[in-house]
């Protein structure tokens, strides 16, 4: 490096000329320095894109996932909520059935009570003023008698009981209207002894014109319309028992059929609101959800245009370098004899040497520097040259420069390849990752509609065995009502019968005896007992009519409870078997569903596997390197760099020497001559 100062000391100020070969190369080494700085900027800058298409990528993929969740979610919640309102629509109408039948049926047997009581009110009534009537005429009656005289002998000379109460009001012991009455009543009972009425009062041929007989026939007749009378209230008490028992169960039912109405209805504006909601929070996730998968769609077109115009550009730029360095090659290899033979410069050898040992001693270092046995080989192969070629008397300065410059295309053409490999491996990472994350989005939707259906239909089934339970139970207690209302009503069959034919029996008595005394006076002796026993055989019809007419009043009672248990029984039946029909319909459907999108969800699966094993085979031959991309090009860059300072360290200093030794010789001429 002395020598080399010492010269560039001594040379004159036209030694700044350049060699126009020498311009040429520095200019191609100069265009190639800039093709490469534009290459790193525009990796650096293509790195950064990558990174944000990726983030975007990943952001866009979690927000499709949230969105199709939400959207399956969404339309199970309207599916449900409208299989509600169509259940509780159902209810409601049958709710609404049952009230207006109830409210009919209370109307109808308020209208019958009314009926009832009324005919009971007019019965009393008329009843009750017999009874005075009759209590009135036998006190007076028994007055009279006591006192004797004229009344009471016409009274006893009187044939017929007629004629007896004519001949009280002629004395004045019994007023025209009683007398009347009585009278009316006396042919009333004497018309319907035959009919076998209630009234039964004794015919006016019974009366054998003496006092104490009128007086029994009155007290007869009394204690029948009592009889009458009691068994008359007794029937107006059961039946308002009756009624109001039916009322108070009509009312509960319709209060309770109100209160599950109001419930329903209650619950139904719930659902619709409900489904309402769900609805238009489903159409604005569905919305949301296509405007992200338009944007990702977008963005992966976007992002594989980037990565195909990078790898064009950086295929470009490569070919450029690998032409700039071909023209660099040819003008150093096959232009350096035209220049000697044009500008007839002098190598000096001292500062050859120097110049070839300083660039070799460059190369060395940057071998050592960059760890590199490409670089460590160059060197050793440049002092080979130089050895061999001074030996043969060959220009050694060439062949060292060959070498660099071919090391230097070799570096720049792997750097090319390299590029254009990181291109394909980021354009086919972002494929394969947007691929992965539609089947991982897909594979969760169907995984959560899975799940959703699986879950809806084991719950249907469990209310399908419920209800089913619940038929069972009713099934069972239907029986049992029914074996209780056929041994009722067997137990009522035999009893009423035992009783009708009593009754039978004890009126056919009565008209035995009736007609015997009746048509046979002699026996009149005897009459006082005849009449005991036909009041024994009256008492005892009066029992047997009255319990008749309590058990036919429990009979009725008994059978409509159970037609009433049987009718609610059906409708209940009938709507807890369809519910058991449709649930079990609804479960199967979600069953085939299940199934339907399992099978689906298989083949989402196996598409996934592949696309994440050819992901993991791209992340093995792209990623999991000994050594990343980055921090390979940047070595392999300033490598080039460093071979490019050698190239120039030689060609500038062999220049010099050059351009010295020229004016050196061109003055040794002029001293000559």
């Amino acid at each position: 490096m002395f020598a080399m100062l010492a010269l560039v000391a001594l040379a004159p100020a036209g030694a700044s000329e350049v060699n126009p070969i020498e311009k040429i190369v520095q200019m191609i080494s100069d265009l190639q320095a800039k093709v490469i700085a534009e290459g790193t900027d525009a990796q650096k800058v293509y790195d950064e894109y990558a990174e944000w298409c990726s983030d975007r990528s990943a952001k866009l993929g979690f927000e499709i996932k949230t969105g199709t969740s939400d959207v399956a979610e969404l339309s199970a919640t309207i599916e449900e909520e409208t299989s509600s309102i169509g259940a509780l629509e159902t209810k409601i109408e049958q709710l609404s059935s049952d009230i207006q039948k109830d409210d009919a049926d209370l109307a109808a047997a308020t209208k019958i009570r009314e009926t009832e009581a009324a005919d009971f009110a007019a019965e009393e009534k008329e009843l009750t003023t017999v009874i005075g009537m009759l209590e009135r005429a036998t006190s007076v009656l028994e007055k009279e008698m006591a006192k004797g005289g004229a009344a009471m002998l016409q009274v006893k000379s009187a044939t017929s009981l007629t004629d007896a109460l004519s001949a009280m009001v002629s004395a004045s012991v019994l007023s025209s209207a009683d007398a009347s009455q009585l009278t009316a009543l006396v042919q009333s009972g004497s018309e319907s002894s035959d009919s076998d009425s209630d009234m039964g009062a004794p015919a006016a041929a019974v009366y054998e014109g003496k006092s104490d007989g009128i007086i029994g026939t009155l007290e007869g007749l009394t204690e029948k319309a009592e009889s009458q009378l009691e068994a008359a209230r007794k029937t107006e008490s059961t039946s308002n028992q009756n009624f109001q028992m039916l009322k108070q169960s009509l009312t509960d039912e319709i209060k309770f059929a109100n209160k599950d109405m109001d419930k329903a209805k209650k619950d139904k504006a719930q659902s619709e609101e409900g489904k309402a909601n769900a609805e238009g929070g489903l159409e604005k996730a569905s919305k949301d959800l296509a405007e992200d998968k338009a944007t990702k769609e977008g963005l992966h077109q976007e992002c594989m245009s980037g990565a195909e115009e990078f790898e064009l550009n950086t295929k470009s730029r490569g070919e450029e370098l690998g032409a700039l360095a071909t023209a660099k090659k040819v003008i150093v290899e096959m232009t350096g004899g035209a220049a000697g033979q044009s500008y007839s410069f002098l190598q000096l050898s001292s500062g050859a040497d120097l110049s070839k040992l300083e660039a070799l001693r460059f190369v060395r270092d940057l071998a050592q520097k960059s760890k590199s046995p490409a670089l460590a080989q160059l060197a050793s192969r440049m002092s080979s040259a130089m050895r061999m070629g001074v030996a043969a008397g060959e220009d050694p300065f060439a062949k060292v420069k060959g070498l660099i410059t071919d090391m230097i295309a070799t570096l720049e053409k792997d750097a090319e390849g390299e590029a254009t490999q990181k291109a394909y491996c980021d354009k086919a990472m972002a494929e394969a990752t947007a691929k992965n994350d539609d089947l991982t989005a897909e594979q969760d939707s169907l995984s959560t509609k899975i799940n959703q259906a699986k879950s809806s239909s084991t719950k249907l089934k469990q209310e399908v065995a419920t209800l089913q339970n619940e038929l069972a139970g009713m099934a069972s207690a239907k029986a049992e009502a029914d074996k209780i209302r056929a041994e009722e009503k067997a137990a009522y069959d035999k009893n009423s019968a035992e009783l009708k034919q009593g009754i039978s029996g004890v009126k056919k008595a009565l008209q035995v005896l009736k007609d015997y005394y009746a048509k046979d006076a002699s026996h009149g002796s005897s009459g006082g007992a005849g009449s005991g026993i036909i009041g024994l055989l009256e008492v005892c019809e009066s029992d047997f009519t009255k319990g008749l007419t309590e058990m036919t009043a429990e009979e009725e009672s008994a059978a409509s409870e159970y037609e009433a248990y049987v009718q609610q029984d059906e409708i209940a039946t009938a709507a807890k078997a369809q519910d058991v029909k449709y649930k079990t319909k609804d479960a199967a459907g979600l069953d085939k569903t299940a199934s339907e999108l399992g099978s689906d969800l298989s083949g989402v699966q196996d598409e996934l596997s592949a696309v994440q094993e050819g992901l993991d085979k791209l992340k093995e031959m792209c990623i999991a390197k000994a050594e990343p991309y980055a921090e390979k090009k940047a070595r392999r860059e300033a490598e080039i760099a460093g071979l490019k300072e050698a190239l120039e360290i030689l060609e500038g200093e062999t220049a010099l020497l050059q351009k010295f030794s020229k004016h050196t010789l061109r003055g040794a001429k002029a001293h000559h001559f």
